[in-house]
């Protein structure tokens, strides 16, 4: 299994390669050069399977030889097989007629990200361990994904954690996840501006091979492909779980994307999901973008109660127009 650039002058790479750089050298996102498939049987059993069973399955296909089917099965094990306040990890709750939540807040941080996170630690542990290496990781965070990160990686023997959060745009409790872990690895900085300030600083560090490589460096927002196969887990399970009678519709929140795109991926390896509906705040780059043929940044973020998604750049659009 080889990763390409979305931007095409970029040399393919593998898997292992594509998770530990996250941005492509020539500034676009790895994607598979060939899609996998799961098996029918493999979807089917997602609805009765263990969650780290339907993890360990996507983790291997995309992974291929990269990672032994051993590995894969240890680090979906390690994920999770305990720390979940629902043994389910990401149950569903009918609220209606065919209508159904999926509850992705069982987690540490109580933030979905949580589900990708705690596979992403495991991972970065197995290949840094191979290597005798130690990681800089570093996190760009409009509130969620900074403290997923943090209850993932802190304390970490193989990474030092640098999390960039817009000052006064997360929440008292996201900025207290961030900033009150007690770990020694794990390093708070304030960022003048909004989330697409962070990002542009974070994507701005890959810019610098020769720096990425000195210090290791390794991000985990959702422009490590590691991120999007992990959150393609639990789509996979509910569509398994409800689509006896046809595809599986979802609407997704939307902030960098990376929530709708990981569905999307479960649909392209072979699971029965149908529609995918981007909700959206006052933040609407998205939309307009659908509405007028024309995706640019619309100025710094508008401040609304729902900071995860305060997002007017989301880097996971150029995946979508690249499928």
């Amino acid at each position: 299994m080889q990763y390409v650039s979305t931007r095409g002058q970029a040399p393919t790479v593998g898997f292992v390669e594509a998770v530990l750089a996250g941005l492509a050298p020539d500034g676009g996102l790895y994607v598979p050069q060939i899609w996998p498939r799961l098996t029918p049987e493999q979807i089917k059993a997602a609805a009765v399977l263990p969650y780290a069973e339907t993890a360990a399955n996507v983790l291997s296909l995309f992974a291929d030889q990269s990672l032994p089917r051993s590995a894969c099965v240890a680090i979906a094990e390690a994920a999770y097989g305990k720390g979940w306040a629902n043994p389910a990890v990401a149950p569903l709750r009918q609220v209606g007629a065919g209508r159904y939540i999926l509850e992705l807040f069982h987690g540490p941080s109580l933030a979905f990200k949580d589900v990708a996170m705690q596979l992403i630690a495991p991972l970065y542990a197995h290949v840094m361990a191979e290597r005798s290496q130690r990681l800089s990781v570093v996190c760009a965070t409009s509130g969620d994904t900074g403290g997923a990160a943090v209850e993932a990686l802190k304390h970490s023997p193989v990474a030092d954690l640098f999390i960039l959060l817009p000052e006064g745009r997360v929440s008292d409790v996201q900025r207290r996840f961030m900033t009150a872990s007690g770990a020694e690895n794990v390093h708070a900085l304030m960022v003048t501006g909004d989330f697409d300030d962070a990002q542009m600083l974070v994507k701005a560090m890959f810019t610098d091979p020769g720096f990425a490589a000195e210090v290791s460096l390794s991000p985990v927002n959702s422009i490590n492909w590691a991120r999007i196969i992990a959150q393609a887990v639990y789509y996979i399970i509910a569509a398994s779980a409800l689509g006896a009678a046809g595809p599986v519709d979802f609407v997704v929140p939307s902030g960098n994307l990376g929530d709708a795109l990981a569905g999307s991926v479960a649909r392209q390896i072979g699971a029965p999901v149908g529609t995918i509906h981007i909700a959206t705040n006052a933040n609407d780059a998205i939309a307009q973008a659908l509405n007028t043929g024309t995706f640019r940044r619309q100025g710094a973020s508008l401040a609304t109660i729902s900071p995860a998604m305060d997002i007017s750049v989301a880097s996971n659009f150029e995946r979508i127009v690249y499928a």
